[in-house]
């Protein structure tokens, strides 16, 4: 009578599915794109949103207020097209919302009390991250999601305008510039880290 075979490891192994590294990843950085550019749009609305309250109705800043007005409703677009994209795609948003809400009131109102130059400044730190973060994701995207990418492009080119109009209307004759820009800055690339996870 022959003897037991010995298991073969290499025969065995193979009738034994293992994970596969990476299955799932696409799907879940899409949805940390999604969740990430979704809270930077709402917080970008309350930005504006309470700079407008300040400047509006007060004498001799009925520009400004416009200003504001206009960008707000840009953002508030990008902002109605990444909420279809997380209930398409029941993906939750970050869990930070109402904290972001908060801090970007707190922001566009306490930069517009400091006045327009201020304010400007803080359209422009707030736009150079934006668009930087926007150019990373294209850059990360373009050959796996087009079709995602060509529409960051476009909300891309707007950040880029709203940056360009507060360089052209004073941001850095803001009193402090350097260290507010910095200070704003650094918020914003904390909040897009925390909001990727959570």
């Amino acid at each position: 009578m022959p003897a037991p075979r010995d298991p073969d490891p290499v025969s065995d192994a193979r009738r034994v599915p293992l994970p596969r590294p990476g299955v799932g990843a696409s799907k879940r950085r899409r949805a940390e794109i999604l969740r990430v550019d979704h809270a930077g749009e709402y917080a970008a609305v309350h930005i504006y949103r309470a700079q407008q309250a300040v400047f509006e109705g007060r004498k001799g800043k009925d520009a400004i207020a416009a200003d504001m007005e206009e960008m707000r409703g840009q953002e508030a677009v990008h902002l109605q097209r990444f909420e279809a994209l997380l209930n398409a795609e029941k993906v939750r948003p970050t869990v930070m919302t109402p904290v972001w809400r908060l801090a970007a009131m707190a922001l566009g109102a306490g930069t517009a009390l400091m006045g327009e130059k201020v304010a400007h400044a803080c359209t422009e730190a707030v736009e150079s991250v934006i668009e930087e973060h926007y150019a990373d994701q294209i850059a990360e995207l373009q050959d796996r999601d087009p079709a995602l990418a060509a529409e960051l492009t476009k909300f891309r080119d707007e950040e880029l305008a709203h940056h360009d109009h507060a360089v052209d209307h004073g941001s850095r004759e803001a009193p402090g510039y350097g260290l507010l820009s910095a200070v704003i800055k650094a918020g914003c690339r904390a909040a897009i880290k925390v909001s990727e996870r959570v």
